[in-house]
């Protein structure tokens, strides 16, 4: 068994593993932000995913015992999320308080948590069904910023599907190790650059559209493999630097619109930044070592029991990532 059809064996698990949660409907997570106006009183603004405007996710909060609602809750709808605001008074303030999600075991999403206390100063954190409450704490440093944007940036990367099938196409036709470490960098150069520049305000792109030609990239990566193999090499194969630089430029928007979804602390908006596209890249080597690891175990196997590929077997990778690219492609432009 070749090298080149050691990682395609290895790609194939990857994209079997991966097609059925990226052809499922998108779940991101619940929201909830908290804006400090006093000692006790508090803005609620509550996000759920729903899928119209009478149809939401079975989650609510539960604020701490003698918690006072002061006005109506107001809801409306948009992007597949129904959005409540309200504001209530907290006895004593929220502070070394918990909020309770009792119904989060039960579902399939996170909920993310926003603290904007009346001194400026935020706390972030991520609420997993594993345990669903989130302990609000009165006095935030540095050590929490950089805690939770890692994790974050670690999470949106792993649960990104597009992101990871990119990278992985990517794998499948780039050669040799110093081609592919040059590879892997212009893609992290491009996409921090776009990542900042978004972030803090100054590139502004509306996000269904970036999410489209996210998806196009992947596509067209998955065809310059197709093309590679039938001695038609592209310009991925001889430029792969230029590709990965131009297309992470892309994928650094989408990263940024997620990262918008929760938002920078206003008093650590440098340090939030720098540690979320820390947790990004971490996260990028996991999964870049996780398949290497998979060839290396495969090629031991393979050269162990001296089995053969059939030939038909390095069409499977490039058509199955190339025909779910396709997909999201048509959903997100449908979208619009």
């Amino acid at each position: 068994m070749t090298a080149r059809l050691q990682r395609l064996a290895c790609a194939l698990a990857l994209v079997v593993a991966f097609v059925a949660p990226a052809m499922a409907d998108e779940f991101r997570p619940a929201y909830l932000q908290l804006k400090q106006l006093d000692a006790t009183t508090y803005d609620v603004l509550w996000r759920v995913p729903a899928l119209d405007a009478n149809t939401t996710l079975r989650l609510q909060p539960v604020f701490p015992q003698g918690t006072q609602d002061l006005t109506e809750r107001t809801s409306s709808y948009a992007s597949n999320a129904a959005v409540l605001r309200w504001r209530i008074r907290v006895d004593g303030g929220m502070a070394g308080k918990a909020v309770e999600f009792p119904q989060l075991p039960g579902s399939r999403v996170d909920v993310l948590v926003r603290v904007e206390r009346a001194d400026g100063t935020e706390q972030l954190g991520r609420v997993l069904p594993v345990e669903p409450r989130f302990l609000v704490t009165s006095s935030p440093g540095h050590l929490e910023v950089v805690k939770t944007y890692t994790v974050l940036g670690i999470g949106h990367i792993l649960l990104g599907f597009d992101h990871l099938l990119f990278v992985l196409a990517l794998l499948l036709i780039v050669d040799g190790t110093r081609r592919l470490i040059a590879t892997i960098t212009a893609f992290t150069i491009a996409h921090s650059i776009t990542l900042a520049l978004a972030s803090l305000g100054v590139l502004h792109v509306p996000g269904p559209p970036v999410e489209a030609l996210i998806a196009l990239s992947i596509v067209f990566v998955a065809a310059e493999i197709v093309h590679g193999r039938q001695g038609r090499p592209g310009l991925t194969q001889r430029y792969p630097w230029v590709v990965s630089f131009t297309f992470g430029l892309l994928h650094g928007l989408g990263f940024a619109s997620a990262l918008a979804e929760v938002g920078l602390p206003q008093n650590s908006i440098p340090l939030a930044l720098l540690f979320f596209n820390v947790g990004v890249e971490i996260g990028q080597l996991v999964f870049i070592a996780a398949v290497l690891m998979l060839i290396a175990v495969g090629s031991r196997v393979t050269a162990t029991m001296r089995l053969r590929s059939p030939s038909w077997l390095w069409h499977v990778p490039p058509y199955a990532i190339g025909g779910v690219a396709s997909y999201w492609v048509f959903e997100r432009v449908a979208g619009f």
